[in-house]
């Protein structure tokens, strides 16, 4: 139970920034309204049911070194659904001319402190040549001596880097981009030095076990809305689907402001005093956008700190998920990557489908930075995707496809090309009681549920510091300065 005159925040969007700031609110005592415009919860993450089987809108993974998205988890008791790798192990397939069984080379970690836990499956990464192989340590030198901190680093791609250190385009592409792609949603020859360097120093250089992966082993949905939403609940949270919010409303100029609108005692002279939603005023305390950036940009009041309009120049990258469900099993890993295949990630999602083993298998293929994918027919992604798993996994010839289905995020991030760190604003707006949540804002990190989560603890923290309850404030990991 919630007393009467405790704080009321209103959080618009329930994404996983949404959600993970409006718990952090409610744990401190605050009364939380969520508005939502679409009909489910979860934002870039979410679960649609097919034929009796469910499927994820796409595949979203987690490394060990995602410190704020797996304390989210078990804030809402639901990390046991989404278990680590014991150590990071990845099979990347190259399908054999012949049609027979692919080439299979491994990423996987060794007992061996950081950097070095990578070397020894790097000698014997099959899908390089030996001089390729040689040459990774020149690039993981230079990695390791750049600063996040320097701007001149968002002034230039990643394969504008590793080309300069002596990266062949065909180790960029089998190697380089293996991580890039998932990590960032755009392959090396357009993403920021500055984005990319953090997803390997944090990833690979800073722990030993930073990059083990993660992935939930049922639907989005379960992992993520339903436990939060029932956290949520019984602290007396009001949650709306279907609800748009459609402005956001501000008091009048203070009367003690300079000619310039600010005011004259040092804090914001304009403060919001709710949303309107429906036709219908909501009156609060605080406000917090956690929405998409596009969303942002006409939700921004203009007398604030942000300029919104530049909010478009973040862009958008699209992610397409082809979901294929076989009536028998064509694989026995859990997860792969591919080398010279449309495929990039294939996961075997059979367990989290809902579908017995001895009915088949269910795989995902995830396609990241999918600019040309997003705009295909299904049936001709299908035909496209069908015919790849057969290369890589001969069993898959002989099986009967039972369904397929696609899955597409049109504008799943936005698209880390040099040039959008000074775009990311952060959680403040120069508007009193309005702050911005997302995995779009300068979190330090990709368009990742990490990103988004630390975002949403980032701004309750600012909530919580307005209402001057500094004592419940969640905080953040700590994190090795690089």
């Amino acid at each position: 139970m919630r007393h009467s005159n405790a704080p009321h925040v209103v959080v618009v969007g329930g994404g996983l920034a949404g959600l993970s700031c409006a718990i952090a609110c409610v744990d401190a005592g605050a009364r939380v309204t969520m508005f939502e415009g679409r009909p489910r919860l979860g934002g870039a993450t979410w679960s649609f049911e097919r034929n009796g089987l469910f499927f994820d809108n796409g595949q979203h993974v987690f490394l060990r070194c995602c410190h704020a998205y797996r304390r989210f988890l078990e804030r809402i008791g639901s990390s046991s659904h989404a278990p680590l790798q014991e150590r990071l192990c990845i099979p990347v397939l190259k399908a054999s001319p012949n049609g027979g069984e692919p080439t299979v080379a491994w990423i996987r970690r060794a007992i061996l402190p950081a950097p070095f836990q990578l070397v020894p499956s790097l000698i014997s990464y099959r899908h390089l040549s030996p001089g390729d192989r040689w040459r990774v340590g020149r690039a993981v030198r230079a990695l390791r001596n750049v600063r996040l901190t320097d701007a001149s680093l968002d002034e230039e791609t990643f394969a504008e880097f590793l080309l300069r250190h002596g990266q062949s385009p065909r180790a960029i592409e089998a190697l380089w981009d293996l991580i890039t792609l998932p990590t960032l949603n755009v392959h090396a020859s357009e993403a920021s030095l500055t984005l990319a360097a953090k997803v390997f120093k944090t990833g690979f250089f800073d722990e030993p076990d930073a990059a083990d992966i993660g992935w939930s082993r049922v639907p989005l949905s379960k992992l993520h809305v339903d436990p939060a939403v029932e956290v949520l609940k019984r602290a007396g949270a009001a949650i709306h689907r279907r609800a748009k919010v459609t402005s956001v409303d501000l008091d009048d100029v203070s009367a003690s402001s300079n000619h310039e609108g600010l005011s004259l005692h040092g804090g914001p002279s304009r403060r919001t005093t709710g949303v309107m939603v429906d036709g219908e005023h909501i009156a609060c305390d605080a406000v917090v956008l956690a929405v998409p950036h596009e969303t942002a940009k006409e939700l921004l009041p203009q007398c604030g700190t942000i300029d919104s309009s530049r909010l478009s120049g973040l862009g958008r990258s699209p992610i397409v998920d082809v979901h294929v469900v076989y009536d028998r099993k064509v694989t026995g890993f859990d997860i792969a990557a591919a080398v010279e295949s449309p495929v990039q990630y294939v996961f075997d999602r059979t367990q989290a489908a809902g579908l017995d083993e001895k009915d088949g298998q269910c795989l995902a293929v995830s396609i990241s930075g999918a600019d040309k994918e997003h705009g295909m027919r299904p049936e001709v992604l299908i035909e496209r995707y069908t015919t790849a798993l057969g290369e890589l996994f001969p069993e898959a010839r002989k099986a009967k496809v039972l369904d397929a289905v696609v899955s597409r995020e049109h504008a799943a991030t936005f698209r880390a090309v040099p040039g959008t760190a000074r775009l990311r604003p952060g959680t403040t707006t120069g508007i009193g009681g309005l702050f911005l949540a997302g995995a779009w804002l300068d979190t330090g990190w990709p368009a990742t549920m990490e990103g988004a989560v630390r975002s949403g603890i980032a701004a309750s923290t600012q909530v919580l510091r307005s209402f001057g309850r500094k004592q419940m404030i969640a905080k953040l990991p700590e994190e090795v300065v690089a």
